[in-house]
């Protein structure tokens, strides 16, 4: 007996000897990511929004999650972004679901529909409206998981080089615009295009395209769309509030400890309101920017432009819930 209870304090000692020796390099690991976008890098709200999640992970994790942002281009071209994350090259992105249609036309859903919701509806739905579970259902079919990581507000409604008056008047324009949005006005006769941020400019002042939607004055100021057409329309029909999730890819997520799993979902959480909060600050002086010093002609849809717009926005988004019987009942949520 008495060496038994010798053994076991012997065994005991080295056990804690060890702990206590491996306890620090558990603690001091450090965990690399690769976070990619689709703007260029801290382009002001979507890449000032993608620097403070990551900054606020590893704040929050005490450096233990250390997130490199990597802008449009950088690591893998802007519409690379989701492939990149679901095979691994990165481990998560800063993204616009409603880019991604070709591959389920449901995320649009999770980013923002023609004629949708507010920016404040569509948090209300995917946090207790039923949003998020139908989201991690869709998304768990690509080896992805999604967190609300930010808005950008009402969109305007785009960038013109002529003016719109009728919808006979989008018949024939050649327009830059994501998501279904842009089946809407395929459906008006507009020819449509879905161009990188980044490469809008260019295609304006070049007459690759006659129109463009990116997002409202602040980052399009920041864009120089003005620069390159004369006619600044609003607001957005098509685009009433895009969200701008943090996606990550679903092992990388489960590898993390419990821990760094809710820093990673607080600090998207956080960043929803931080983001809308610096693009409606900036609007309002952007815009103010535009007319004063820049002469823009701002513009307003006419009433039936707006309601021929809800119109067929209406029979888009409904047509989405015949893809498949997930599509319907994130319709029916929706909704």
């Amino acid at each position: 007996r008495s060496f038994l209870k010798g053994a076991g304090v012997s065994t005991g000692a080295v056990i804690a000897s060890n702990v206590s020796r491996s306890a620090p390099a558990i603690a001091n690991e450090r965990i690399q990511w690769k976070m990619v976008t689709l703007w260029p890098k801290n382009f002001p709200g979507l890449g000032t929004g993608s620097q403070r999640i990551a900054d606020a992970i590893r704040e929050m994790s005490d450096g233990k999650l250390d997130i490199k942002v990597y802008g449009a281009g950088e690591l893998v071209p802007a519409y690379e972004a989701f492939d990149a994350v679901r095979e691994g090259t990165a481990e998560c992105m800063h993204e616009a679901p409603y880019i991604w249609i070709a591959k389920h036309p449901a995320m649009a859903f999770f980013c923002g529909m023609p004629g949708g919701l507010t920016p404040q509806e569509h948090n209300a739905w995917i946090h207790f409206g039923g949003g998020q579970e139908l989201w991690d259902e869709l998304y768990s079919r690509f080896g992805l998981r999604g967190f609300l990581a930010g808005n950008s507000g009402t969109n305007m409604g785009g960038w013109y080089n002529r003016e719109i008056k009728t919808l006979e008047d989008f018949r024939g324009l050649r327009m830059r615009i994501p998501g279904l949005g842009a089946e809407v006005l395929t459906r008006l006769g507009s020819l449509t295009m879905n161009i990188p941020g980044g490469e809008i400019l260019p295609a304006l002042q070049t007459g690759l395209v006659d129109a463009a939607e990116w997002i409202a004055p602040y980052a399009d100021l920041a864009l120089g769309l003005h620069k390159a057409a004369k006619y600044y329309y609003g607001p957005s029909i098509l685009e009433p509030g895009p969200a701008n999730p943090l996606t990550v890819n679903e092992k990388s997520y489960m590898a993390l400890s419990a821990e760094l799993r809710a820093i990673v979902r607080q600090a998207a959480g956080h960043e929803t309101a931080r983001m809308k909060a610096e693009v409606d600050h900036g609007n309002a002086q952007a815009l103010e920017v535009l007319v004063k010093r820049f002469n823009v002609e701002l513009r307003r849809f006419p009433e039936d432009v707006s309601d021929g717009l809800f119109a067929v926005s209406k029979q888009v988004v409904a047509e989405v819930s015949e893809e498949d019987d997930l599509s319907r009942r994130i319709y029916n949520s929706w909704s």
